[in-house]
Order: structure tokens, then C-alpha cells, then sequence
């Protein structure tokens, strides 16, 4: 019976451990980055980055995406399957990016800590459990359909499935970055910031902003619409024929 559970679920407990791998990896760097720019601990406003530490933070972003990009595509049988395992990869790999944090630093305080998520194309920001809820879905996304696929159900997702889903995941994006995409408009910057050249002028905006209340109605909005969704997609799937 031991052995069979392992067979049954081999790839996702390999999953598993790369994500943990992953996200103390990507723990330890952090450390780094926040005993160079954040000795006192990590707090808004954020500091400015040099030119070339902006490009090399940017490129740091899409390697780590494109290594779970890779291990999704490498283990899936099918495009779906392929994104599935992406998404759970991606979402232990936050998770525990987060538990790694918090023994080695002993932050976040609370899960409704601010951190800064991303930086591309603009600052991504949000309490610290609006992260572990979007990967909480993720995982909800994955296996409740790889889980189902495993028994002898099929997956069929229409264009109006894929169309909600990433019109959640752009909603949950936009709960992300408002604050720093009406900074840039209102400063009439939105169109010039991806240039280097400008990124003094950019950092001067940003670094004196201090988040104070996350919008948790459009978060709540998107992850509602994902959840309908997912939950939608899971309970329609049939036995093969």
C-alpha cells in the first residue's frame, strides 16, 4: 500500500522537494539582498536600485520563472498538464519561500506584513497572506484536476474556462501594482519606466510611497472568479469513454 501511494504520487513528492529546494534558495538570496540594502530589516518605501541592479533583479524574476516553467513542461504529458504542474511547483515554491523567511529572519511579523512580490513590469506589492491564498489556489487548481486525471477523468477546458481564468489571475495582478500604476500615471511616467535611463526619476517616485490599505475588494473579486471557475472546470470532468 506504501509503495503504491509513492508510485501514485512520484511526481508530485519530486515536485514537492524542488519547491522546497526552490524557495530556500530563493530565501537565502533575499537574506542577502536585505542585509545590503535593508541591514535595519525590510520596510517601505522601498530604495532605490541602481540601473544595472534593476536589470539583474529583472533577469533573477525570469529565471526563477522560467525554471519552473521548465520542470512544469518537463514532467507534464500534456499542455495542461504541463501548466498544472507549473502552477504547483510555483506555489510550494512561494509558500515555502515565505517558512524559509521567517526562520531565517523571523519575518514576516504576520502574515499581513507588506512585501514586495515582483518587480516586473511594475512593482508588485500586497500583504504577505495575499501571495499564500493566490498559491493556496494554485494547488487547488492543479491537484484537484491532476488528482481527478489520475483516476480516469478528463480535463476539458473551454476558451471561456482559460478566458476567466487568466481574466482572475490579470484581476488579482491589478490588486498587485495599483498603487504604483496610479503613481505613474499621475506623474506621466507609465509610458517611459521600462527605460534605464529614466530609472532615477522612477525610483524617486516610488521610494517615497508607504503602502497603508491593500484593496482587498478587486483581490477578492479575482480570486472569487477563479475559484468559481477552477471549481466549475473540476466538477464537469468526466470518465474517459
Amino acid at each position: 500500500m506504501k509503495n503504491s501511494f509513492f508510485q501514485r504520487n512520484h511526481t508530485l513528492i519530486w515536485l514537492v522537494i524542488f519547491g522546497i529546494a526552490m524557495g530556500f534558495l530563493e530565501a537565502i538570496v533575499v537574506v542577502y539582498m536585505r542585509q545590503l540594502h535593508y541591514p535595519q530589516g525590510f520596510e517601505f518605501p522601498l530604495k532605490f536600485l541602481s540601473p544595472e541592479l534593476l536589470l539583474i533583479e529583472w533577469v533573477r524574476e525570469l529565471s526563477t520563472i522560467i525554471m519552473l516553467l521548465a520542470i512544469g513542461i518537463l514532467t507534464g504529458k500534456t499542455n495542461l498538464q504541463r501548466f498544472l504542474y507549473f502552477l504547483f511547483s510555483f506555489a510550494i515554491w512561494d509558500i515555502i519561500y515565505y517558512v524559509a523567511l521567517k526562520l531565517f529572519l523571523n519575518w514576516p511579523a504576520s502574515f499581513f506584513t507588506w512585501d514586495i512580490l515582483f518587480l516586473i513590469p511594475i512593482p508588485w506589492i500586497g500583504p504577505v497572506i495575499a501571495p499564500v491564498i493566490c498559491s493556496i489556489t494554485m494547488i487547488y487548481f492543479s491537484l484537484g484536476i491532476l488528482k481527478r486525471e489520475e483516476i480516469g477523468f478528463v480535463a476539458r477546458l473551454s476558451t471561456f474556462d482559460w478566458i476567466s481564468v487568466i481574466a482572475g489571475a490579470t484581476i488579482i495582478f491589478i490588486s498587485f501594482t495599483i498603487d504604483y500604476f496610479s503613481i505613474l500615471t499621475q506623474n506621466g511616467f507609465l509610458g517611459s519606466f521600462l527605460s534605464l535611463s529614466d530609472n532615477q526619476h522612477f525610483w524617486d517616485i516610488i521610494s517615497q510611497y508607504e503602502p497603508v490599505r491593500f484593496n482587498w475588494i478587486i483581490f477578492s473579486a479575482g480570486e472569487l472568479l477563479l475559484l468559481t471557475r477552477i471549481s466549475f472546470v473540476i466538477y464537469q470532468m468526466k470518465r474517459k469513454d
